[in-house]
């Protein structure tokens, strides 16, 4: 388990981090989703002990991560794919791993057969492409066989069939009761991957729920009514607290589920012709919370004032 608590990350006047507190808990796929520049790489930093909160505490199974007495054994992490030295090959990378946290040799190929390296092992990791970086940092985080695993953007670089194979090999590992804490910009294969999000913005914390709840909270999540007594039904549809907007014999309703709305229509007994949950994707949910919490928004004000910033402080350098 991963906790973070009450955590305040500044750098001078910045806050990076602001008073952010959440648990990324075991046997689930665990998504964390921000707009550029919402802490969430700072906040994984502070997991790994790469960074020291301002304040408040980073914990590990309890522990902050230097206290952890085998930290391969307990926590695997790709932050960066292409932080590797690149004069080495895929496998001379993993032996230098494996050595320093004390793992056995044959551990290597282990890992380079799991992230389907095998063949190019001995190649120099400097003339590998992104995608290949990525497995080989995979191959990395998984070395020490962790119960934990955080990955910042795993996925840049794969093509489809290594997208589809870390979403099974992620929901592999939640499944056999690991921690799984995974970033991403790519909604629609966060949608598919995760179980759970943490959303924040502006280093604080938007969200913390099942990512069916999350979308739910949309207002584009809506149930189509379709009824031959629809303008009797939309009345007190909206006396019971529900949002409608009609089009003849249809009906939008936001604010309540097909099953009370199922109940209420059968109460006053209202013919159904159709009952449809339309749940929002999880793209549009993201887009409609996080409004507001955008450090930089194209065609906005504050965008063109950011720019101007940045245009004078490079002519007074």
């Amino acid at each position: 388990m991963i906790e973070v608590n009450d955590v305040t990350k500044r750098y001078g006047d910045a806050i990076a981090v602001d008073h952010l507190s959440f648990a990324v808990q075991p046997g689930m796929v665990t998504g964390f989703l921000g707009p550029n520049g919402a802490g969430k790489t700072t906040t994984m930093r502070m997991i790994l002990g790469l960074d020291r909160p301002t304040s408040g505490s980073v914990t590990v199974h309890g522990r902050p991560y230097h206290e952890l007495e085998a930290p391969l054994h307990e926590v695997g992490a790709l932050l960066d794919a292409k932080a590797i030295q690149g004069g080495r090959t895929a496998r001379q990378h993993l032996s230098w791993v494996a050595r320093a946290g004390g793992l056995p040799a044959n551990r290597v190929d282990e890992v380079l057969e799991l992230v389907g390296l095998q063949d190019v092992a001995g190649r120099k990791t400097g003339d590998f492409s992104l995608g290949m970086s990525q497995r080989l940092g995979i191959a990395t985080a998984l070395l020490g066989d962790p119960r934990v695993l955080l990955f910042d953007e795993p996925v840049n670089g794969l093509d489809p069939e290594g997208i589809r194979w870390i979403r099974s090999l992620l929901q592999r590992l939640a499944a056999e009761g690991r921690t799984v804490f995974l970033s991403s910009h790519l909604m629609s294969e966060m949608e598919e991957t995760a179980d759970h999000v943490i959303v924040i913005g502006r280093g604080r914390l938007i969200a913390d729920t099942s990512i069916a709840e999350f979308t739910q909270r949309s207002t584009r999540s809506h149930v189509r009514v379709v009824s031959p007594r629809a303008a009797d039904l939309a009345p007190l549809l909206m006396r019971a607290g529900a949002a409608v907007t009609s089009a003849d014999e249809a009906l939008t309703v936001t604010g309540m589920d097909a099953v009370q709305i199922g109940s209420l229509a059968a109460d006053y007994g209202l013919a159904l012709y159709e009952l449809t949950p339309r749940r929002a994707s999880l793209e549009a949910a993201f887009m409609e919370l996080t409004e507001g919490s955008q450090e930089y928004q194209a065609g906005t004000q504050g965008a063109v004032v950011e720019m101007a910033r940045a245009l004078a402080g490079t002519e007074t350098r």
